[in-house]
C-alpha cells in the first residue's frame, strides 16, 4: 500500500463580522476496501462550541459545527493519513441489462441498498442527448464493466477539461453542449449516460495525486479535490473509473466519500449569521511518506 498524508486548508473571509455559523464539514476520508485511514483530524479556527462527528445516510463521516464567537475569518483546517492500495485486476462478464433489471426490481438487500444510485438526483439530469454517448457503446450483453470502460475513455477524449465555464449547478445537458468542463462535471456526465439506462453508480468524492511539470518541483498545495464514479457490477460489487484522466482509480486516488452527486459529499456548507460578501480560498496538498 502506498501511504499518503492530505492537507486541505479552507479560509473564508468575510467583510462583516459573523456572530454564528453553522457548518457541515465532509472532509474526514472514509475507509473502504481499498483504504486504510490512519489518522485524521479538523482544525477549525474560531474554535466551535459544538462539534459532533457522526455518518451520513451513505455512511460517510460528517462533522457538525456551531461556532458562536464573532469572527471575520474561517478557518478550516483537515489533515489525514492513508494508506491505498493498488486498483484491483477484474474480469466481469455479467451482461449490463443484468445490473439495471436488478437495480428496477431489487432482490435482496444488496440490490435493494444500491437501486438508490440508479435514478434522476439533484445534480443529476438524464437528458435525451446522452444516447448519442452510450448507444454504440451499451450493446446487448456487452459485458458491463467493459462497456463503462469504453464510456470513461469517450469522455475523457471528446470533452475538453476546463475551469470557469461551470458551476456546481451547471445541468448535465449544459455540459453535453459545450463539450467542457470539469472533474465534478464529467462524473455527473457519466453517472446521467449510466442511470438513463437505469445501471446503478455513485459521484466520488476524494484527492488525486498530481505530478509537476518535468524538472519542476511539487508545489504545496497545489493539489486540488477530485472526483469520479463508482459503477456497481452484480458479480465483483463496485468499481471506481475516472472520466477526467481515463484510468480505474487506484494508489493515486484518496477517497473521501460518496453519495447521489456532488450535493451529498460537498466538502462544505452551512449557513451564518452576518458576514456579507465574503472570499474563499482553499489550499490542498497529498504526499507520499514512508510506510
Amino acid at each position: 500500500m502506498i501511504r499518503y498524508q492530505v492537507s486541505h486548508r479552507t479560509v473564508i473571509e468575510y467583510r462583516n463580522s459573523v456572530s454564528i455559523s453553522q457548518q457541515l464539514l465532509r472532509l474526514l476520508p472514509r475507509t473502504t476496501p481499498q483504504q486504510r485511514v490512519e489518522h485524521a483530524s479538523v482544525l477549525i479556527d474560531p474554535a466551535p462550541v459544538g462539534r459532533i462527528e457522526r455518518e451520513d445516510h451513505f455512511g460517510n463521516r460528517c462533522l457538525y459545527l456551531t461556532i458562536r464567537e464573532s469572527h471575520r475569518r474561517l478557518v478550516v483546517h483537515a489533515r489525514s493519513t492513508i494508506n491505498v492500495a493498488p486498483a484491483r485486476a477484474l474480469a466481469d462478464e455479467v451482461p449490463w441489462e443484468r445490473a439495471a433489471a436488478l437495480a428496477e426490481r431489487p432482490d435482496g438487500e444488496t440490490a435493494a441498498r444500491v437501486s438508490l444510485y440508479a435514478f434522476r438526483s439533484p445534480y443529476v439530469d438524464l437528458p435525451a442527448q446522452t444516447e448519442a454517448l452510450t448507444s454504440d457503446l451499451f450493446l446487448p450483453q456487452r459485458p458491463l464493466l467493459d462497456a463503462v470502460r469504453a464510456l470513461t475513455e469517450r469522455i475523457h477524449a471528446e470533452f475538453r477539461y476546463q475551469g470557469g465555464v461551470t458551476d456546481v449547478w451547471t445541468p448535465v445537458r449544459d455540459v453535453i453542449a459545450q463539450r467542457s468542463g470539469v472533474c465534478q462535471d464529467f462524473a455527473h456526465l457519466q453517472l446521467a449516460c449510466l442511470r438513463r439506462l437505469g445501471i446503478p453508480c455513485r459521484y466520488v468524492s476524494g484527492y488525486l495525486l498530481t505530478h509537476p511539470p518535468p524538472g519542476q518541483p511539487k508545489l504545496v498545495g497545489a493539489d486540488e479535490s477530485h472526483a469520479w464514479v463508482s459503477v456497481w457490477s452484480p458479480e465483483v460489487g463496485w468499481v471506481d473509473f475516472d472520466p477526467t484522466n481515463a484510468v480505474l482509480p487506484g494508489e493515486e486516488h484518496v477517497t473521501v466519500g460518496w453519495g447521489r452527486d456532488y450535493g451529498d459529499v460537498s466538502p462544505m456548507n452551512g449557513f451564518i449569521v452576518g458576514g456579507g460578501e465574503h472570499k474563499v480560498t482553499v489550499s490542498v496538498d497529498m504526499q507520499q511518506r514512508a510506510a
